[in-house]
């Protein structure tokens, strides 16, 4: 009903318009031309004058003329003055008719001008009626889309009335799916909480297993030691060639065994080795190169160990995708940390020994937190993190993509890469931590500035090759050394300043050596190979 009054108001506006236009021009079109037809009347009733005055000088005159013809003698004054009266009528007739030839002449021309104008005004005209023509189709065009516009608002109205009961609906379902959430995430907490404790009387049940297994090996290695001290040895510790101060022979090394010094005075290493089908951690007594205990619980290989900086706690990487710590004095196992996709390749202490770095073959780095026992942040690193090392606020990673990776442990961003010419198996920190030391598959071993970080020194020899993709390298407690083991069973070492080879120790190992550890004190080297062997070197 509103479209169709809208419409009919429309349509009764536009033909008073129209009404109103034909008014004014035909108020403009007889004012222009009246005062035309005013002298065009005038001029015919002066032409119907003028032939009057004709035919009554015409009848005049013949009866002057039938007058002279009868009385000429008594007529003959009278019939002069009448032709002298006559003529004067006639040029004065003569000069109006002239004159009304000119006023006509004018008033034609007039005529003919008006009749351009009136031609042009219907031109005008014309064109204002096609205009008005157009007017109306667009006024059509107009009111359709009007009324298709009242259409689509009308069913845009709907869509939004149908749009806000959903939502409304959704709203509904969001709070009962958050509730749902709230009561989850409790019950999800209450079972992290009972697993925990699970956790925790599994690990307290272990590690009585252990003590038990420790006592039983301690009592069996008494006996055999009793047993041992009746017979003679046959070779003097000082007598070991190439300064070897003592050789361990055990089952079977894991392919990435490592040699371990603990921090302080002590003297005593940790390695790793696989035996009877587990991986586990051995302390040996350096006095009389024997076993003294062993930290179990690992799955699988172990990959990396590392002591903290009070040598309280060894953390050890594993390839059953875990991280563990151990306390070095009753070899029990305290924390498992598990989250990573891939085999643990490394793991380090933070300076602060309340966190720690692991590096996976997931190509992700993890921090942490051994207060809370969880990962505080995940890194993708794009590449399998081989090593690891970390200053206060850094963490520096070596990657099979032949880069090393600079940390910043705050924003979790990489704040510098080095790339080098080989896959990246080992790095190490010198005492000031200003030098970082590298080892990588193109049989190379660098020092990198990182100050500047850039490359300040590169170490190789005639025969030293890298011999997997784990071998391990150590700067000496005082920054002065570069130890470096090779394929060829050859344990090399560079002097620092001068950047020359220092000395080669060829007569202790049979197979590659895949790790070095120096001794706090620096007066021992420790390297393993890949058969069963691990070699304490001295003098050196």
């Amino acid at each position: 009903i509103m479209a169709g009054l809208f419409a009919s108001s429309i349509e009764c506006l536009w033909k008073r318009h129209v009404i109103e236009q034909l008014k004014q021009r035909d108020r403009v079109q007889r004012q222009a031309f009246e005062e035309i037809i005013h002298q065009y009347n005038r001029l015919l009733e002066k032409s119907d004058l003028q032939v009057v005055f004709s035919e009554r000088l015409q009848t005049e005159k013949y009866e002057q003329q039938n007058r002279h013809d009868l009385s000429p003698g008594v007529e003959g004054g009278r019939s002069d003055s009448l032709q002298q009266e006559m003529a004067q009528m006639r040029i004065k007739h003569q000069e109006e008719l002239t004159e009304l030839h000119k006023k006509r002449g004018e008033l034609a021309q007039s005529v003919i001008e008006l009749n351009n104008q009136i031609q042009q005004k219907d031109k005008e005209i014309q064109s204002n009626e096609a205009k008005m023509l157009e007017y109306q189709q667009q006024v059509s065009h107009l009111e359709g889309e009007g009324r298709d516009l009242r259409n689509s608002l009308a069913d845009l109205e709907r869509a939004n009335q149908t749009l806000r009961d959903e939502y409304d609906a959704l709203q509904i379902t969001f709070s009962a799916l958050e509730e749902k959430l709230r009561k989850t995430t409790e019950d999800n907490q209450e079972l992290v909480t009972r697993w925990m404790a699970e956790k925790a009387q599994e690990a307290n049940k272990l590690n009585a297993e252990n003590e038990k297994d420790s006592r039983r090996r301690q009592a069996k290695l008494q006996k055999d030691l009793a047993d041992a001290a009746k017979e003679p040895l046959p070779i003097e510790p000082g007598n070991w060639p190439n300064c070897a101060l003592c050789q361990l022979c055990f089952t079977r090394f894991n392919e990435t065994a490592e040699f371990l010094f603990p921090p302080g005075t002590k003297m005593q290493w940790m390695f790793r080795f696989v035996c009877v089908g587990f991986d586990k951690l051995s302390c040996v007594s350096p006095g009389r190169c024997e076993p003294k205990g062993a930290l179990t619980g690992s799955n699988a290989g172990i990959t990396s160990i590392e002591f903290d900086s009070a040598g309280s706690y060894l953390l050890a990487a594993s390839n059953d995708f875990a991280s563990r710590i151990w306390t070095v004095d009753d070899y029990r196992l305290r924390h498992t940390l598990t989250g990573h996709s891939g085999k643990v390749l490394s793991a380090r202490f933070l300076l602060d020994n309340a966190r720690i770095v692991s590096g996976s073959y997931d190509r992700t780095l993890k921090l942490w937190d051994l207060r809370s026992k969880v990962c505080m942040k995940t890194v993708f690193a794009g590449s399998s993190c081989n090593d690891i090392v970390c200053t206060e606020q850094c963490v520096m990673s070596g990657h099979f993509d032949k880069k090393v990776r600079f940390w910043d442990i705050r924003s979790e961003s990489i704040v510098h890469e080095l790339e080098l010419l080989g896959r990246v198996t080992s790095l190490d920190l010198n005492h000031d931590r200003t030098e970082l030391l590298s080892c990588s598959r193109d049989d190379l071993v660098k020092i990198i500035d990182l100050r500047s970080n850039a490359v300040r020194q590169t170490f190789n020899a005639e025969g030293f090759k890298c011999g997997s993709d784990f071998t391990r390298v150590t700067f000496s407690p005082d920054g002065s050394y570069v130890a470096a083991g090779s394929a060829d069973g050859v344990l090399y070492i560079w002097n620092v300043l001068t950047g020359k080879l220092d000395k080669t120790l060829d007569k202790g190992h049979s197979s590659a050596i895949n790790s070095v550890s120096w001794s706090p004190s620096g007066t021992y080297v420790a390297s393993v190979e890949k058969g069963s062997k691990a070699v304490l070197w001295s003098d050196m």
